[in-house]
């Protein structure tokens, strides 16, 4: 049976609405504020760009139909996202940036019917930002989940939370937190864990600094953050008590994914940036595109573009068909992780002394981009991952001929 690839007739109006909405309006504002959210008016800007992007029909392209979205699945989502993530500022344009988005994409799939009514439907309108606080301080979880120390204890009619979070994305500001702590076992335990609905601002919840990092693009900041006995009633419990590691699973997967999509837009952009420039510029009696060592920058990054995109495709494909998708959603987002770095960095080497500049946005996605490699699982956490699940499969078959040797005998 042949795969489909061509998208619908809706999916590519709203692909080619989505790219002429960044192009005239988004990108202009991204240049003017060189990348700098904050500096461009942060959540003052965010509700001019959604209000925006609302009027040109591509608002929220993953959120259910019923609470404003566009209802596409994981496969329609990935072209008008990379036309999206053109812009550092585009994401945040659509509502599809992070954390928001994976939000978005988890509570519809896990919150009651009361908890989409309060926590859902706002965020899916831009009414409100949220914030995931998942990451902790070393020696608490980080790219081993496991290791969550934040508890969560009993009290009349609800629980109180305590606990130090960091790296938390768009806290400051987040109109309410899905918090994971820990309801059973101990920090190491594969269980044990719980998420919360906790609306804010909150006196219990603290916000002791942004942590500086290289990336500029976001709101809210990635903030360090404490919980004082933070009460949160049974009914802002979300999913089941103990199962907020298997319910994370519901967000985690399609969230890099979506990642994946959003900075495929970034490493085009910035292929297009570099082969315009190469196009142009005359050195040693030629033009710099015509020099083979250039010409296999060029050809480089072609390939890597191309094998990201494929592999998104194949990761999507199997995520829509239910399927839990592990090694598809791990193998995609480290090949495009480090293919992405790869395309930025030689369309940077193309560019010479101007690729460093302000005068081409190279240098700031190449910034923001970094990142990427560590969010959402370090590119050796996927690979420790994969491999695991690789050598489990040839264990459990040479156990599995081993049991009917022994029974032939």
């Amino acid at each position: 049976m042949a795969v489909e690839l061509r998208y619908d007739t809706d999916v590519s109006e709203t692909v080619a609405a989505t790219e002429r909405f960044i192009a005239d309006y988004v990108l202009p504002l991204e240049d003017e504020f060189v990348g700098d959210m904050t500096a461009a008016g942060g959540d003052d800007l965010r509700v001019e760009m959604q209000g925006k992007a609302k009027a040109a029909g591509i608002f929220a392209p993953h959120a259910p139909v019923e609470y404003g979205g566009l209802g596409y699945n994981m496969s329609d989502r990935a072209p008008v996202f990379e036309a999206g993530g053109r812009s550092l500022f585009g994401p945040i344009a659509l509502n599809i940036g992070a954390p928001d988005e994976g939000n978005v994409h988890m509570l519809s799939h896990i919150a009651s019917e009361g908890q989409k009514q309060q926590f859902l439907a706002p965020l899916a309108a831009g009414d409100v930002r949220s914030a995931f606080a998942m990451t902790e301080p070393a020696p608490g979880a980080g790219a081993d989940p496991s290791a969550l120390r934040s508890s969560a204890t009993r009290t009349d009619g609800g629980w109180k939370i305590n606990g130090h979070k960091w790296f938390i994305t768009g806290a400051d500001g987040a109109g309410f937190y899905i918090i994971m702590a820990r309801t059973s076992g101990e920090p190491g335990s594969r269980g044990g864990a719980t998420m919360f609905l906790a609306p804010a601002p909150d006196p219990a919840i603290e916000i002791v600094r942004h942590v500086g990092t290289i990336d500029k693009a976001g709101i809210g900041g990635h903030c360090e953050i404490r919980f004082h006995d933070l009460f949160v009633p049974d009914e802002n419990v979300l999913g089941e008590v103990d199962e907020g590691f298997r319910y994370a699973q519901v967000r985690l997967g399609p969230a890099r994914m979506t990642h994946v999509m959003r900075w495929l837009g970034v490493a085009v952009r910035a292929h297009e940036v570099a082969v315009d420039y190469v196009a142009r510029r005359e050195a040693f009696g030629t033009l710099l595109g015509d020099l083979g060592m250039i010409q296999q920058m060029v050809a480089e990054n072609v390939i890597d573009l191309a094998a990201s995109r494929a592999l998104l495709v194949k990761a999507c494909h199997e995520l829509d068909l239910g399927h839990h998708a592990g090694d598809e959603t791990s193998i995609a987002k480290t090949f495009a992780a480090e293919a992405y770095s790869r395309v930025l960095d030689r369309s940077i080497q193309m560019c010479g002394g101007t690729g460093v500049t302000d005068d081409l946005p190279l240098a700031r996605l190449q910034q923001e981009l970094r990142p990427f490699r560590i969010y959402d699982g370090p590119s050796e956490v996927h690979r420790w991952a994969l491999a695991k699940r690789a050598v489990g499969k040839a264990k459990k078959k040479i156990h599995a001929e081993n049991e009917r040797a022994g029974t032939a005998r």
